[in-house]
């Protein structure tokens, strides 16, 4: 047990928090040792803290009923007690920047659910699978925060877990222009339908950010390092929309791709099916065997059927046929709370250890 590393979660009684916490019970590297909340829930037990507002499907993990919650402002305090933290916190986008900044400076590397870093020049934005090699980058962002071992890492939004691994899968075809609609699970705001009722049944046509991110943010994934930032590509142009839709869990896009070079649907296929990447190859705990599944049926990927698919981990792709307008289109679906928030995070961290970026204090 004592092998493992001291992990605090920052923000551990929200929605992600909790998915964090229920991640990491029985984790074989990591055991969560500390959480951190914001000063009305400092000095409870984390039972008490959360009450009854524990959001998961699975019970709270007993490891965890007893730990007393930290003030997360109270940076060298809960700092001192681990290994590294991952950062779930909800703040104003310049709380967190300079939350997640003061945890690193304390030589604490924070892997962060947050958007707030997405866009830091040298902050890693990483899905394992597509842009290990941005993990370099840290040691640029090292000297500039002035740290020997601590660094920010961030993984991207949620709504593009569904199709950017697919275009990442495509790029040898050279896709230059997509449209996609992402029809977005509640759980992504952090809610159920128990505090949320006015979703049933309905549809909201925006998600305030969401459409920006779901445009910008892979062009980041496929950049390059360039003078110690990360550079973003250039193509594919991405156009989207972004819908509330009364769905627990799990992300479903439709999208449209049109190709430079003219793939078959067996070759389109054949790239899904093999694309793998480190985590993979390293077989690293949360990483899904089989990162993305093909499904034939006309009816799928469905999310009641498929969003559990490798534990949350895989993306499920389905409905791949020839466009009148664009050349091809297709159906995906992630699961938003696990590959797209806490268990992305977890594989970021799992691979930062693994390259040596994280290593016990």
């Amino acid at each position: 047990m004592s092998e493992k590393l001291k992990v605090g979660i920052l923000g551990g009684t929200g929605m992600v928090g909790q998915r964090f916490i229920s991640l990491l019970e029985n984790h074989p590297w990591f055991e969560v040792t500390t959480i951190a909340a914001s000063p009305r829930s400092a000095g409870k037990t984390y039972e008490e803290a959360v009450g009854d507002r524990w959001k998961m499907s699975t019970p709270m993990p007993e490891a965890v009923k007893k730990i007393v919650v930290m003030n997360v402002n109270e940076v060298e305090k809960v700092a001192s007690q681990v290994d590294f933290v991952f950062s779930a916190v909800d703040m104003s986008k310049e709380e967190i920047k300079k939350i997640e900044e003061a945890y690193a400076k304390t030589e604490t590397p924070v892997v962060s659910n947050n958007s707030a870093h997405r866009w830091t020049p040298d902050v890693p934005m990483m899905i394992p699978e597509i842009n290990p090699q941005h993990a370099e980058i840290i040691e640029f962002q090292k000297k500039r925060l002035g740290t020997k071992r601590g660094f920010i890492a961030v993984k991207p939004n949620c709504s593009i877990q569904s199709y950017a691994p697919v275009l990442t899968a495509w790029r040898e075809f050279e896709p230059y222009e997509v449209v996609v609609t992402t029809y977005q699970a509640i759980s992504g705001a952090g809610k159920t339908f128990k505090d949320w009722p006015e979703m049933e049944g309905n549809i909201i046509p925006y998600i305030g950010g969401e459409e920006e991110k779901s445009e910008k943010e892979p062009l980041r994934l496929w950049g390059e390092i360039r003078d110690g930032q990360i550079v973003p590509a250039e193509s594919p142009v991405i156009t989207s929309q972004c819908i509330r839709v009364p769905v627990l869990n799990g992300h479903t896009a439709a999208v449209f791709v049109k190709f430079r070079k003219k793939p078959t649907k067996e070759q389109l296929i054949e790239k899904l099916v093999q694309f793998s990447g480190v985590p993979q190859e390293l077989e690293l705990p949360s990483a899904p065997k089989q990162f993305i599944q093909y499904l034939e049926e006309d009816n799928r990927p469905q999310v009641t059927l498929d969003v559990d698919y490798e534990n949350g981990m895989g993306i499920s792709i389905g409905r791949l046929r020839e466009d009148t307008v664009y050349d091809w289109k297709f159906v995906g679906l992630s699961h938003n709370t696990v590959r797209g928030a806490a268990g992305g995070a977890v594989l970021c961290a799992e691979l930062l250890k693994a390259k040596g970026y994280i290593a016990k204090k």
